[in-house]
C-alpha cells in the first residue's frame, strides 16, 4: 500500500489491503479481474506460487553474477 502523509488509512483500507493479498478471499481474485475466488483456486495460486519462485532464483543467479 503506497504511503501517503496527508491520508490516516482506516480500518477498512488496512483489511481491504490485507484482503486483496489472501488467496482465499474473493477480494484477490477480483483485484485480478474475476468475478469471484475460482472453485480450482487452490491448484491456481500453487501454479502461481511455483512461477513466481523460479523467476525470483533466476533474479538471484544473475545478481551473484
Amino acid at each position: 500500500m503506497a504511503r501517503n502523509k496527508n491520508y490516516e488509512y482506516t480500518q477498512a483500507d488496512l483489511d481491504n489491503h490485507a484482503n486483496q493479498l489472501n488467496e482465499n478471499n474473493d477480494a484477490y481474485w477480483q483485484s485480478r479481474d474475476y468475478d469471484e475466488r475460482p472453485d480450482d483456486w487452490e491448484s491456481r495460486s500453487d501454479d502461481n506460487s511455483s512461477d513466481d519462485s523460479s523467476n525470483d532464483s533466476s533474479d538471484d543467479s544473475s545478481d551473484q553474477k
